[in-house]
């Protein structure tokens, strides 16, 4: 092994660092020594020298297997800057560079080589004729199907140490939990390789979560006090990183978009323009930014809800990497969540890959620390709650929950931590399921022991419980409630536990009692009483079965205008939604339309007139609102009115050309459709009513055109 004085020296000579950062120095040493070893460390914690160093005083070559050929280039490139000899191979590659690589290996001119899973073969022909000193997995939770971005192409890797077993292999990823940690060590052949575990806690970004309700509104307000900072929009599909970087270019940003759809060639010049500042704004999906060296990205944003929480980490590590404070914004809907579990579905391992879901979601959800949540999450336990999260910065009221955590903890131990977090609550519960009787857990001495609180209570403050760290979730054990070490100090310690307080049902009742206090007018809850009414006619139903009056007086509160916030009510759940949520969201445009132009009429004239003027000088439904400070749905009723008033207005450039393609074809495939209903669900909602809505008038106004 090198000294420690030849070590310090190359890695000022080629990294420009005096001194390692935090168990850089050990794991370059157990490289040194000989020894397999596993990294675990947050993105901008340094992995990469603790391979790309050794591989310089090394006397081989080092193997890197990188899964991207952006991830690739951008290393490469970065170590030529840094006088290393570096290359890689790939699919983009003509054969004739292939063969050059080929020969600069024979001559010992490449210390470092990437190479992708996909193209090892090329170099089974030449591995007798190169010595490989170190190999090194980078994003190595790729080879596992318990983790969140698993490619089977990974899966061909264990065969490497059986080929060169006294060769010593590095693991690297950003994020694994521990199934992950110990399925990765398997499958790469190196069962007792050392783990180095880094701190997960990156104490300079600043986290915050929001319901996805007029999420551009709420993109560009965030950016107000940003405008030269560069930063990641990531989004679920690519249609939404190409819309919302046009928009974002409309309003004098440098954005583009950034997907596998687009060409090679464009994607390059994308990513380069952004490593250099000549584009500020990224609206990508996921696959963008893994390994970019860029350390001045200032925030992160997520338009939809990441898939796990290990790539939701992973990305807004993308942020602040040279330290300095950094903001991370995460939008959330149950839209997103549909959509997610539909690719859960599709996945080889569904099970999984919804329990991710499912803790991600809790995340978003929650109401303690985020920080906590996720440190947790990675088996990293802080005492006190970070100060630098929405939750924290606006904590809810906090109630003594020592009991409720002691009969949690106590029942999760009494059935030996073999079940999921539902059949624990059964059993608080006294449940007399199937599950419970079969098993005989109504012996246990906890059973019914928390019969005083509701169903839906428990599953919140267990959440809680998972997210401060007293319960853990087993993935790879159907996703039983495990005990961890701080939940042993509440059970026998006499540790006290705070708990966020629920409010749902003293929110309902506030609610109401506001509304009285404030003798706002019962119009709109007459209004949707009536409607309830008429509904559950149609349905042969009792009307409190299409919703309670609690739920109607907060519809009337808070006048929620597209489906996302509709889905925020109390009692509104994704079958209601689907049922009647347009009609009731209809109701409520109409009324506050109606309400609206009582209002400002006296002083500013016709409302819609003014949504008309703003129209004609060629702004979008989204500007007007803004610069109206009206909801989106608001000037949409406008719109609407104006169009059936006879004012020319082309209703095409309000909803996607594909949209209405789609519609014009469900409309023959559906042989009596129901209204919008029909057209919602046979969508599965990924087409929201109002584009519905206006499709169906673009197309009836081209069937009398053909007439």
């Amino acid at each position: 092994m090198p000294n420690q004085q030849k070590i310090l020296h190359t890695l000022k000579e080629y990294f420009g660092y005096d001194s390692f950062r935090p168990l850089q120095e050990k794991i370059i040493n157990s490289v040194f020594d000989g020894m397999d070893n596993l990294v675990i460390m947050p993105t901008g914690g340094g992995k990469s020298i603790c391979y790309q160093l050794p591989a310089l005083l090394l006397p081989g070559i080092t193997l890197v297997i990188s899964p991207l050929i952006a991830l690739m280039k951008d290393q490469v490139d970065g170590l030529i800057a840094n006088g290393v000899q570096a290359s890689f191979i790939n699919s983009s590659q003509s054969e004739n560079d292939q063969q050059k690589i080929h020969q600069k290996l024979k001559d010992n001119q490449i210390k470092l080589l990437y190479v992708a899973p996909e193209s090892l073969s090329f170099l089974d022909t030449i591995f007798s004729e190169i010595e490989i000193s170190l190999i090194a997995i980078d994003e190595a939770h790729c080879i596992s199907s318990w983790g969140h971005d698993f490619r089977p192409a990974y899966t061909q890797l264990g065969y490497l140490k059986n080929k060169f077993p006294k060769v010593p292999l590095i693991a690297l990823t950003a994020t694994a939990d521990k199934a992950t940690r110990q399925d990765i060590c398997d499958q790469l052949n190196i069962p007792d390789a050392t783990q180095h575990l880094a701190s997960f806690d990156r104490k300079n970004l600043s986290l915050e979560v929001r319901p996805g309700n007029k999420r551009i509104e709420q993109i560009l307000n965030f950016l107000v006090n940003k405008p030269n900072d560069s930063g990641i929009i990531y989004c679920l599909s690519r249609k939404t990183t190409e819309t919302l970087a046009e928009k974002l270019k409309d309003k004098g940003y440098k954005a583009e978009a950034y997907h596998a759809g687009i060409e090679h060639q464009k994607r390059a010049n994308v990513q380069e323009g952004f490593i250099n500042d000549t584009v500020q704004i990224v609206c990508a999906t996921i696959a963008f930014g893994m390994g970019i060296d860029k350390s001045n990205v200032r925030w992160v944003i997520h338009y939809n809800l990441p898939k796990n929480i290990e790539g939701y980490y992973q990305e807004i590590g993308r942020a602040g990497r040279d330290g300095i404070p950094s903001s991370t914004l995460l939008f959330h809907s149950y839209a997103d969540v549909v959509q997610l579990q539909k690719f859960a579905d599709t996945s080889g391992n569904k099970e999984v890959q919804l329990a991710k879901l499912d803790r991600m979601q809790q995340y978003a959800e929650s109401l303690s620390c985020r920080r906590k949540i996720l440190l947790s999450y990675f088996g990293e336990l802080i005492e006190k709650d970070c100060g630098n999260c929405d939750v924290c910065k606006n904590p809810p009221t906090f109630i003594d929950g020592t009991i409720i955590a002691q009969k949690a903890l106590s029942t999760v131990t009494r059935i030996k931590e073999q079940e999921p977090i539902g059949t624990i609550i059964d059993v608080l519960r006294g449940a007399q399921n199937a599950i419970v009787l079969d098993k005989g857990y109504q012996e246990v001495k906890t059973y019914g022991i928390g019969n005083d609180i509701a169903w839906r209570d428990w599953q919140q403050y267990i959440i809680q419980l998972i997210n401060q760290g007293y319960l853990e979730i087993a993935f790879h054990q159907n996703n039983k409630l495990k005990l961890t070490a701080l939940s042993r100090k509440v059970l026998f310690e006499g540790e006290r536990v705070s708990l966020a307080h629920l409010k749902e049902l003293e929110k309902t009742k506030q609610v109401i009692l506001d509304q009285s206090k404030k003798g706002s007018t019962p119009n709109l809850f007459e209004k949707l009483r009536q409607l309830r009414l008429e509904l559950a006619k149609e349905a042969g139903i009792p009307a409190y079965q299409v919703f309670n009056d609690a739920t109607l007086k907060e519809m009337e509160k808070v006048r929620p205008m597209t489906d996302e916030e509709f889905m925020q009510i109390n009692g509104v759940g994704r079958q209601k939604m689907q049922n009647y949520g347009y009609q009731f969201i209809k109701e409520i445009i109409n009324f506050s339309a109606k309400k609206t132009k009582k209002k400002k009429s006296s002083k500013k004239g016709n409302t819609h007139k003014e949504t008309l003027a703003l129209y004609k000088e060629g702004m979008s439904i989204e500007e007007i609102a803004i610069k109206r400070q009206l909801a989106q749905s608001t000037i949409f009723s406008h719109i609407m009115k104006l169009y059936n008033e006879g004012e020319q207005i082309d209703l095409t450039q309000f909803v996607n050309k594909q949209d209405v393609l789609a519609i014009k074809k469900a409309k023959k495939e559906l042989e009596q459709p129901e209204g919008l209903k029909s057209y919602f669900e046979h969508f599965n909602g990924t087409i929201d009513y109002n584009s519905i809505r206006l499709a169906l008038i673009i197309l009836e106004k081209e069937n009398s055109v053909v007439k």
